[in-house]
């Protein structure tokens, strides 16, 4: 046998694994390095949390990745050259990591990267007849797997969407094997760049569970930030945004595109939601002209209405009553005290942080990799039905070290 595969076959057996999972984001903050001790699998998970960072991008590592992130055109070569180059730098990302935390690697038996998201063109998007849906991440797993010497999992969308999906939202597989709870209706809702949230019924049911972006999260409070601050990666606490006024013309020119009349469960990504998309919406309402503290409050509240209507859309149509769910926030718009503040007034529910759960929220989607590619290995048995969006299916591809 292979001596590689010999190792994945001894690392499948182990009763736990330790795996680092990685998550880099459309904010492009930098990258979350979660070193987990996984125990089991499927509905049997549990997850050990026992180191975690963020290690931030420079400035030009961001600025490379936004030549060619969420780009209808660009320069062909740099994409190529970006997926080695990314794929090195996490890489050093991890090896520095496991420095600062005395842990040799070869304490590690996977890193599951999640890699970094250039461009996501579900069909709902591109609406090109003959194609399927489509996404791109960079960062080479073998460049991963060859310079820590660690067995890599990654690319995990490809086989989502071969299967019938999106490719996105995933946190639905690790959200049901660590949340689902017999007795409380539970929403997990990740406020990213995207807004996501995973649908846990009361009775454990995986053929019940449900998983849908509702449309932007942080990406254009960001944007528009950066835009006129560009010594602020994005809007601390909400100060800007607080002191400006919601221009409601603006927001019902946001809120106007086709994407939020579209069934659910679906997907989306900065590729739509763009500095473009809100100045169209400004052109078409008007408002050019408004102050950038007007700009953000508008943007924020875009956020918070769509993410609460998507929300009772779909409690709505079950049998559960709103007020029996609890909102288990995590991601950077969990710390945004405006866009949380506005959901509490928008939904009857009940809010906390994951963070009340055992896992911490900053740290949550790079846990939920490690996840996935510990079913890679172990598990892949759970049945989710055969609803959209939601295939039974083990994801990921592997990378050996030689």
């Amino acid at each position: 046998m292979n001596a590689n595969l010999e190792s994945l076959y001894e690392i499948a057996k182990k009763p736990s694994r330790i795996i680092i999972g990685l998550m880099s984001g459309t904010s492009l903050d930098g990258l979350d390095v979660a070193l987990c001790k996984i125990t089991g699998s499927g509905e049997t998970t549990e997850v050990q949390l026992l180191e975690f960072d963020t290690v931030d991008y420079s400035e030009e590592i961001k600025s490379e990745i936004r030549s060619v992130f969420a780009k209808p055109t660009i320069d062909f070569q740099k994409l190529v050259l970006l997926n080695e180059w990314i794929g090195i730098l996490h890489a050093d990302m991890i090896l520095d990591c496991l420095n600062r935390w005395k842990i040799p690697a070869s304490k590690v038996d996977l890193v599951a990267s999640h890699g970094q998201t250039v461009f996501h063109a579900p069909k709902i998007l591109h609406q090109l007849e003959k194609f399927t849906n489509g996404t791109l991440q960079i960062g080479d797993g073998d460049h991963i797997a060859v310079k820590t010497g660690i067995i890599t999992i990654s690319d995990f969308r490809q086989k989502h969407i071969a299967a019938g999906g999106e490719g996105a939202p995933l946190a639905v597989y690790g959200d049901y094997f660590l949340f689902s709870k017999k007795g409380e209706n539970r929403i997990m809702l990740n406020m990213g760049g995207i807004a996501n949230f995973t649908f846990l019924p009361s009775n454990h049911n995986p053929e019940e569970v449900f998983v849908t972006d509702t449309g932007t999260g942080n990406t254009l409070i960001d944007a528009f930030t950066r835009l006129s601050f560009p010594d602020k990666a994005y809007d601390k606490d909400a100060e800007i945004a607080k002191k400006g006024i919601v221009n409601l013309s603006l927001l019902e020119a946001l809120k106007a595109d086709d994407f939020f009349q579209a069934p659910f469960p679906k997907t989306t990504g900065p590729e739509l939601f763009s500095i473009e998309y809100v100045r169209n919406a400004q052109t078409k309402s008007g408002t050019e002209n408004i102050s950038i503290e007007d700009l953000l409050a508008t943007l924020t509240r875009f956020s918070a209405e769509t993410i609460a209507e998507a929300i009772n859309s779909t409690i709505s149509n079950t049998t559960y009553p709103i007020e029996s769910f609890t909102i288990y926030m995590s991601g950077g718009g969990a710390h945004n005290p405006l866009l949380t503040g506005w959901l509490k007034e928008l939904l009857s529910c009940t809010f906390t942080n994951t963070d009340s759960l055992g896992i911490s929220g900053d740290a949550k989607e790079a846990i939920l990799f490690a996840i996935l590619a510990n079913e890679t290995v172990s598990g892949g048995n759970s049945d989710f039905g055969s609803r959209k969006g939601i295939p039974s299916v083990s994801m990921g591809k592997i990378s050996f070290p030689s």
